[in-house]
């Protein structure tokens, strides 16, 4: 543990220095605005959401709207991100549920959040980093049961090659690295990871020559290969 702790601390400290500045990718200016692009971001590219969010956030600014649309005009919309059937009855019904239990707000804690339809461990995770790293007025992460990590393929991949984690379920990677990562440090770190992993660290071919980690990554010595861990199942 204690290995890990420092290699994790070394990873903090140069990665802080080449990504000093970070933001979550996906636009929004309201809480609901983000709930929305993150459901929406499930085996979608970033990329792909930012294009669909504009017309949509027009066409249903907030939870009320989004409740008494049809569902047809739900999925016209936002069918380009996939699997757009099951993302329109989750986002209504997490608007509905909003409605009637919130009283049209999101929900502020991490166990509320992810009784919305849609809504995992991962997007609560988003949300209430988002909420910690923006200073969303009225939201205190930190005071309502503390930051998670959040876990998308990058900090799951990355976290796996750099030897901080030997699981392969995302809940117990988050385990693992909320055992290693200061509490200032969880709503930046994974944006800091999955700025690296599309650049540096990618899922196929990752840069290891020019990687500022190689020194101390084990997949490093590999070609970037997992297959020395052997992750386990756990």
């Amino acid at each position: 543990m204690a290995h890990r702790r420092r290699r994790l601390a070394h990873v903090v400290r140069i990665l802080r220095e080449r990504y000093p500045t970070v933001s979550v990718p996906l636009r929004h200016e309201t809480p609901w605005q983000l709930l929305v692009a993150t459901i929406l971001s499930a085996q979608c590219t970033d990329a792909k959401v930012n294009q669909v969010t504009p017309e949509l956030f027009r066409r249903f600014p907030g939870p009320a709207e989004m409740a008494g649309a049809s569902l047809a005009e739900i999925e016209e919309l936002i069918r380009p991100t996939g699997f757009f059937r099951a993302k329109a009855r989750a986002l209504q019904g997490a608007a509905r549920q909003i409605l009637l239990e919130y009283g049209g707000e999101l929900p502020r804690r991490l166990e509320e959040l992810v009784k919305l339809p849609g809504v995992g461990r991962k997007t609560a995770n988003v949300i209430l980093s988002a909420a910690e790293l923006e200073k969303w007025p009225g939201w205190e992460p930190r005071a309502a049961g503390g930051l998670g990590v959040v876990v998308d393929t990058h900090v799951a991949r990355i976290a796996q090659r750099l030897g901080l984690t030997l699981a392969r379920d995302p809940a117990r990677i988050e385990q693992d690295l909320l055992a290693l990562l200061p509490e200032g440090e969880r709503a930046t770190f994974p944006l800091r990871l999955i700025y690296f992993g599309r650049q540096v660290c990618t899922s196929r071919k990752p840069r290891c020559p020019s990687c500022p980690l190689f020194v101390m990554c084990p997949a490093g010595k590999h070609q970037g290969t997992l297959a020395w861990l052997t992750p386990r199942a756990r």
